[in-house]
């Protein structure tokens, strides 16, 4: 077990590691309380062999359904489930497998949500990239070879209207599915002292706004994969975003990212 006290810009976080380092990339899923969704999103990983090729860091923000239980994620082929103790939301859960991803020196660190609606058998695009040089690459059902499922009328005209075209102008380059946190990233991106992602202002969404822009900013390579993201038909949308504060707040967060208001200062 490692228990980090934390640090300037890091939070407080145990980790129970079930294996050693197996690979020169690992994939950080951030989760609370997401039940059977991310334990089908794991067995399809396991079955995809995705285990095998990154090391899947769970990183939980204190699940109390049982669904980050240690055993059965050991099961599932995770190499280490992260416990968040210190303060914040996504961005600091984000951070603590940011962190420990530095600590174990991964040459790439993608990411995903944790709640099945992402095509989890992707990861290999994503590695495919990384290893050709990009340092931010995106995952896009809107690509050739991508597929949108049931994809809510509110959220697409959101993000086809108002998202995609201000991340893309701000980065220089256009992107076509913007808030999807399926993504990949150079360790000399992510971990570039004028990247500077470990700071206390990353606690919610702020760090997937901002990571989809700063790249452009030092001169690095982007570029997008296809990938599927599923919403589930009949049932209510897994999300943790609530539909009027959640909404205003991520509006709030992305204007400030495209003006640059989380760029580190003086760099």
């Amino acid at each position: 077990m490692i228990r980090f006290p934390g640090a300037d810009g890091i939070p407080s976080y145990e980790a129970e590691c079930f294996l050693p380092k197996k690979s020169d990339y690992c994939l950080c899923i951030p989760v609370l309380n997401e039940g059977e969704r991310i334990l089908r999103e794991l067995q399809r990983a396991k079955d995809a062999g995705i285990h095998e090729i990154a090391d899947i860091l769970i990183c939980d923000g204190g699940s109390t359904d049982g669904s980050t239980e240690p055993g059965r994620l050991a099961d599932l082929g995770v190499n280490t489930l992260i416990v968040k103790t210190g303060f914040g939301k996504q961005g600091a859960q984000l951070r603590t497998g940011f962190h420990l991803a530095r600590e174990r020196g991964y040459l790439g660190i993608l990411t995903i949500d944790g709640n099945d609606k992402d095509s989890i058998e992707s990861v290999p695009l994503f590695i495919d990239k990384l290893n050709e040089g990009y340092d931010f690459v995106q995952g896009s059902r809107f690509i050739r070879g991508g597929e949108a499922v049931n994809t809510p009328p509110v959220r697409l005209l959101a993000l086809r209207l108002i998202h995609a075209p201000m991340i893309s102008a701000a980065a220089g380059q256009w992107f076509t599915d913007t808030t999807s946190a399926f993504r990949g990233h150079s360790a000399g991106y992510l971990f570039s002292e004028k990247t500077a992602v470990f700071r206390d202002v990353f606690s919610g969404y702020e760090l997937l706004a901002y990571l989809s822009i700063r790249w452009s900013k030092l001169g690095l390579k982007a570029c997008e994969v296809p990938v599927r993201r599923a919403y589930p038909k009949g049932e209510k949308t897994p999300t943790k975003i609530s539909p009027l504060r959640g909404n205003l707040n991520l509006l709030k967060i992305l204007f400030a990212a495209v003006v640059g208001a989380y760029d580190p200062k003086g760099i």
